[in-house]
């Protein structure tokens, strides 16, 4: 198999889009050009046309892996058979970048169909870094964790979310992929500071970045934000994305796009896009550097 691997050119990493299975064909047919290909882990645990078809596609295209049933946060044992079939996966596929939650979503036996938040504890610091390191050591590579969006928090959290990720940076060697849609809904919804919560983010680590849309929603009588990823990408977001490539340099940029999915030739303009924002931050950044 041909390996091909998220390049960067002249300090550019090339955007990229989720995989979804209806624009599968329209991909395989026309090979358009996009930095990456991202695909969720358990679509693929199988051996089902959709892996021989993912084969197929890393031949041309970079390919980065989301996990999104490890439960990394549990408070029990994590799920060997889980971790084994993402393991294999890994090894079949050979992707770029794998990523997981900061959250979790099973019980002994039972599995939710939600990434349910933590409290930012001691207690979970060391919980989840354990995991982190059983689920790096039997994937043989490191592993980026994703901040959630949430719609809840813990009174008795002790550890601001950001100082968490760095935490469990420094434990155990992991990486961070930063969503700017989630901490922008969260900050929105929490009334906290996204920037200063972007500077407790260790730069090096963050390997990479998720933008997607989200909507307004009245609920119990207060309006939120929710991470639908079901629209474009919102101007507040792009400007969020912009100051964090000022803040960690250039990433690479997935575009998250769930429900109400549109055409690929969106998803591939939103792509451009961010390959646009990056090459401008790139560029005031040199400009910075020679002032």
């Amino acid at each position: 198999m041909v390996r091909h691997k998220i390049t960067t050119r002249d300090g550019l990493a090339a955007a990229g889009i989720g995989l979804r299975s209806a624009h599968v064909a329209e991909i395989m047919e026309t090979r358009p050009a996009i930095g990456f290909l991202e695909v969720h882990a358990e679509n693929y645990m199988t051996d089902s046309p959709a892996i021989g078809g993912l084969e197929k596609l890393r031949r041309d295209y970079a390919i980065s892996i989301h996990g999104v049933g490890l439960s990394l946060g549990t408070a029990g044992a994590l799920d060997r058979q889980h971790l084994s079939c993402l393991s294999t996966l890994v090894d079949r596929v050979d992707p770029d970048l794998v990523s997981e939650h900061l959250s979790w979503s099973a019980l002994p036996g039972i599995y939710l169909n939600d990434l349910l938040p933590l409290p930012y504890t001691e207690e979970s610091l060391e919980i989840v870094s354990a995991h982190i390191d059983e689920a790096q050591a039997a994937l043989g590579r490191r592993l980026l964790i994703e901040n959630p969006s949430a719609y809840l928090r813990f009174r008795h959290s002790t550890i601001a979310e950001g100082e968490f990720l760095a935490e469990l940076v420094r434990r155990t060697g992991c990486g961070i992929l930063c969503d700017v849609n989630n901490l922008y809904v969260n900050a929105d919804n929490f009334g906290f500071d996204p920037w200063a919560y972007l500077a407790a983010l260790p730069a090096r680590a963050v390997g990479e970045i998720h933008l997607a849309g989200h909507h307004r929603a009245d609920v119990d009588g207060r309006t939120i934000l929710i991470d639908d990823h079901g629209s474009a990408v919102s101007k507040p977001v792009w400007d969020l994305y912009a100051h964090a490539l000022h803040r960690f340099g250039p990433k690479p940029t997935l575009i998250e796009w769930d429900s109400r999915l549109p055409a690929l030739g969106v998803l591939l303009g939103e792509a451009r896009y961010a390959d646009r924002i990056s090459a401008m931050t790139v560029a005031e950044r040199r400009a910075r550097a020679f002032a």
